[in-house]
């Protein structure tokens, strides 16, 4: 595609001046000063619509499940967000504004999500929210967001079919994740059978739809589709309609706590997963659900997503580095973890770039954003609120990482509504 954005070569990164943070060096591309002081932005003129803004202070919202079935995966996301404005605050803040955030907890409940979500937009006055995880719990939030003009950075490989004025998309969509996923397997591993597996709701059944649809546009058979409710442990039944169905693949989309009964069960019935038969492709376990699961019981798997902490490059890791230091030495950073990282960060440049924390002009800011230095590597927000990205597959090992065995060359391009998949 011509418009692919390219890296920088080092000519045109020694043109820019950069917002570095603090121990990571994550970069924002942007023309404007590395430290900006309060005093050259009066809190009169850049807060124009009665958010929480001082003189010395800018309130955000965290609103994330720290209890319930989904705090499995989500409780990176929130660990990645407090590092993220740690070192924003350490070199200086947002607009000469140290960052404060009050943190909320959608407790795996989606109602429970849009009330906390009204409550930190109407009451708390927040100038963004960082924030969920399922899709349902993103379709709870969103009319709140867009009735009282709220912005949240949504940092989930999710489904597509959606694009908001209100939301910033960290993660990424179906074409990127699903699409390039299935070719990988068709081409790379012969693939012709595919057992399609789920949680049921939103997010698995439509990327499941796209998935059904690729694969019969490929010429390939899906032999078998079923969902669980979220919080689901008893697996031997489809375990056994998989044997009986004997796929090449099965495709697996099980979220939260789900995922360790789920995988032991699977090795309890005989599936060696390392055989690859059937092989195993999911885009919904990083490695904080293999935390959970065991390493033991996930080995030989798949995923396909657009990162794992094995990413061998100096920016992540210097972020794996400040990120353990933080949280500990046994702690582990999945793809959700590191797409919610960038939240904060994007955030700041866009405010920094319209020279205001008022969510219309930050809204106008926030295409064209670029983090030069990403963990995952570089990435630039489309018109569209979505994130140009790589995409990857990463080989489960014993120890719980993932050895990547795949990237794109380029950044793919960001399509939530594509042809044919709707």
């Amino acid at each position: 595609m011509s418009d692919t954005p390219k890296k920088p070569n080092k000519q045109m990164e020694a043109s820019r001046r950069s917002v570095l943070m603090g121990g990571t060096a994550l970069a924002a591309s942007l023309f404007v000063p590395k430290f900006l002081r309060a005093a050259d932005y009066p809190t009169a003129a850049v807060n124009t619509t009665g958010l929480a803004v001082t003189d010395d202070e800018v309130t955000i919202g965290i609103l994330h499940s720290i209890t319930g079935t989904m705090s499995i995966s989500e409780t990176g996301s929130v660990q990645a967000e407090k590092l993220a404005i740690e070192q924003i605050n350490a070199q200086g803040g947002i607009l000469g504004r140290k960052i404060k955030y009050i943190q909320e907890d959608g407790a795996s409940d989606w109602p429970t999500f849009a009330e906390k979500a009204k409550k930190l937009l109407v009451n708390d006055k927040v100038a963004s929210v960082m924030g969920c995880w399922t899709s349902a719990s993103r379709k709870a939030v969103l009319p709140v967001f867009e009735q009282y003009n709220g912005f949240l950075y949504y940092p989930t490989f999710y489904e597509g079919l959606e694009q908001s004025p209100n939301v910033i998309y960290t993660g990424q969509e179906a074409t990127q994740q699903i699409i390039a996923g299935l070719n990988w397997v068709a081409e790379t591993k012969g693939a012709k059978s595919f057992y399609l597996l789920g949680s049921d709701y939103i997010w698995p059944r439509t990327s499941n739809k796209i998935a059904r649809k690729h694969i019969e546009k490929l010429g390939l058979k899906v032999v078998g589709e079923e969902y669980y409710p979220l919080g689901h442990t008893q697996f031997n039944s489809v375990i056994n309609k998989i044997r009986l169905k004997k796929p090449d693949v099965i495709y697996a989309i099980v979220v939260g706590g789900s995922n360790v009964a789920f995988y032991k069960q699977l090795k309890a019935a005989g599936i060696d997963m390392t055989k690859e038969k059937p092989l195993l492709l999911t885009i919904s376990v990083t490695e904080d659900e293999i935390r959970g699961i065991g390493g033991e019981n996930i080995v030989g798997a798949y995923a396909c997503m657009k990162y794992f902490q094995s990413l061998d490059n100096p920016n992540n890791i210097a972020f794996v580095e400040e990120f353990k230091k933080m949280w500990g030495d046994e702690i582990v950073i999945g793809d959700v973890t590191q797409a919610a990282y960038l939240g904060p960060w994007l955030w700041k440049a866009a405010v920094e770039k319209a020279g205001s924390f008022d969510i219309d002009k930050v809204r106008a800011a926030s295409p064209g954003i670029e983090l030069t230095t990403a963990p995952e590597g570089y990435v630039k927000v489309h018109e569209n609120h979505h994130l140009w990205s790589k995409t990857r597959v990463g080989h489960a090992k014993l120890d719980g990482q993932y050895e990547v065995v795949f990237e794109t060359a380029e950044l793919v391009e960001p399509d939530p509504f594509p042809k044919g998949y709707q």
